[in-house]
């Protein structure tokens, strides 16, 4: 187990206490374990390209450490009426749409490999303001009217997102010999 890899671990376990904190009314406790799992995400990225020491594992535990956290805010942050209800399930729609075309790309062709689009990367650093500045505002009033241009923002980069996926999968998979009918591939 390397140093990157226990940092994931780290912040798949800070959710649960962030979403304790929120849940109790520590929202300021909240906001500071989120931006310290924002930190360790991006050392853990640094320290594994730096030390040499990216492994299949981490490929694994760092999204799912990302997904849990901005999943657990946006859901414990809808439940606090602090973010609208649509844009979360609109944000997890997203999520089980690209699970779900990974899994039926992956029984399709056999060969899945996952790399991160940039309106992905776009859109889960979108999601990680709106979410910070939320709880920044509920907290300390900082941040005041950015919210609602971040629900636009996230709103725009989900759905694009999720679109851009679908497109990119479905034009791999024709281009490996396996008709969708999607984007104008033949029945």
């Amino acid at each position: 187990m390397n140093v990157p890899n226990l940092l994931s671990f780290a912040r798949i376990f800070m959710v649960p206490i962030f979403i304790w904190c929120m849940i109790k009314g520590y929202a300021e406790w909240a906001l500071w374990i989120f931006v310290i799992a924002g930190v360790t995400d991006a050392l853990d990225g640094y320290l594994a390209k730096k030390w040499d020491q990216v492994t299949e594992l981490g490929g694994y535990l760092d999204p799912i450490a990302d997904k849990l956290l901005l999943i657990a805010g946006f859901v414990v942050l809808a439940w606090s009426h602090m973010v609208p209800l649509w844009l979360t399930l609109l944000v997890i729609t997203r999520d089980l749409v690209i699970v779900g075309g990974a899994i039926v790309y992956q029984i399709l062709t056999g060969d899945l490999k996952i790399e991160p689009l940039w309106i992905s990367k776009l859109n889960t650093v979108a999601q990680i303001v709106l979410l910070g500045v939320v709880m920044a505002h509920s907290s300390y009033g900082w941040f005041v009217g950015v919210t609602d241009i971040m629900v636009w923002v996230v709103l725009l980069t989900t759905v694009s997102s999720g679109f851009a996926y679908i497109w990119s999968w479905t034009h791999r998979a024709e281009d490996r010999g396996v008709t969708t009918g999607f984007f104008g591939g033949q029945e």
